[in-house]
């Protein structure tokens, strides 16, 4: 992996309004990421922004910054004051998303922008040529991970992690924490020594493990016993299983941005399963959220380009369908039949 940090070093020197940027349904590393790049810069005398397009979990919310001027803005909620800060920029930092329509209605504005761009990214395709400068390797764990490395290899840190702000470490384990599932998939040798080094720098795992996979909420809890009892559904022709989250079942359990996340691995724990899919009809009705994950070889990031209009990693990856989510089994169902032998073991 090869890392052009005295670009990047002169990027941000030059740079006085940064702005960083990450995915729609912004997930851990998503939201590790771009708190983690904050809280660097921030410690560099930098007065940076973050902006995500859509809300983040509620467990991460303790990597917000502090400074309440300075606090994450949603584009959902206050999509002026987004395009504002975009239009105002010198650099976009672009991290966790592999194509600029990720960042759902941030898309033209960033491309429209005459700031000089950045991308920091683990996915599958990137589109390294919209920016001035891409740091993208699918062999890592995480965008975090990658950041890391990243940071490491800058002469402000010059491989030392006791130079790594505290804060800053903080969010770069929780985002490889969940990106790995806990350290249960697409683990590198490097994602160990990451982690031993951040532990080393004065990071606190099992207190960051509590803050964000101990703190559900009772409704939380029950809505994912009901989606286990109630609507897992096993094909054991296929090896696979689903669930369907529906809005009305998330007006029943109270549901909140974030608390769905880890429900598609738990058919996984099931012997015989190799592949588990969970589709989320989203708030507006407009399209079904699609995940999916797998185990060993089976390759889901085909099976999300074939079928599901999205992508991402061999054994976890995601993507949209546009019907009614009742017709959702039997589209499922069909694609296992449709998907080619020599794609899902690729």
């Amino acid at each position: 992996m090869t890392i052009d940090t005295l670009k990047l070093e002169s990027l941000l020197s030059e740079s006085r309004e940064i702005v960083l940027v990450g995915h729609f349904n912004p997930d851990g590393d998503a939201v590790g990421s771009v708190t983690a790049a904050y809280h660097y810069l921030k410690a560099r005398g930098k007065q940076p922004r973050i902006i995500l397009p859509s809300p983040y979990p509620e467990s991460m919310a303790f990597l917000e910054p502090e400074d309440p001027r300075e606090r994450i803005v949603i584009c959902e909620r206050d999509p002026e004051l987004a395009r504002r800060l975009v239009a105002g920029a010198d650099l976009l930092v672009c991290l966790d998303l592999n194509r600029l329509s990720r960042t759902e209605y941030l898309e033209q504005d960033i491309l429209q922008s005459k700031a000089r761009k950045v991308l920091i990214d683990h996915h599958i395709a990137a589109e390294t040529d919209r920016f001035d400068l891409a740091v993208s390797t699918i062999d890592v764990s995480s965008t975090c991970e990658l950041l890391f490395w990243t940071l490491m290899a800058m002469p402000d840190i010059a491989g030392d992690p006791d130079r790594i702000p505290l804060r800053c470490a903080e969010s770069l384990y929780v985002g490889m924490m969940t990106d790995t599932n806990n350290f249960s998939n697409s683990v590198f040798p490097g994602t160990f020594e990451m982690a031993s080094r951040l532990i080393a720098r004065g990071v606190n795992k099992e207190a960051l493990q509590e803050k964000v996979l101990s703190c559900y909420s009772v409704s939380r809890t029950r809505l994912m016993g009901h989606m286990v009892k109630d609507k897992m559904k096993v094909l054991p022709k296929h090896q696979a299983a689903y669930m369907l989250l529906s809005n009305k079942e998330k007006d029943r359990y109270h549901f909140l941005p974030g608390d769905s996340e880890g429900f598609v691995n738990l058919p996984l724990a099931i012997r015989d399963v190799r592949i588990s899919a969970l589709f989320t009809e989203n708030f507006d009705g407009k399209y079904i959220r699609v995940s999916l994950r797998s185990k060993n070889e089976i390759n889901v990031n085909r099976f999300a380009i074939r079928f599901f209009n999205g992508g991402g990693h061999r054994n976890a990856a995601g993507g949209r369908l546009y019907m009614p989510l009742e017709d959702v089994p039997a589209y499922f169902e069909q694609a296992l039949e449709a998907w080619p032998e020599e794609e899902k073991f690729s």
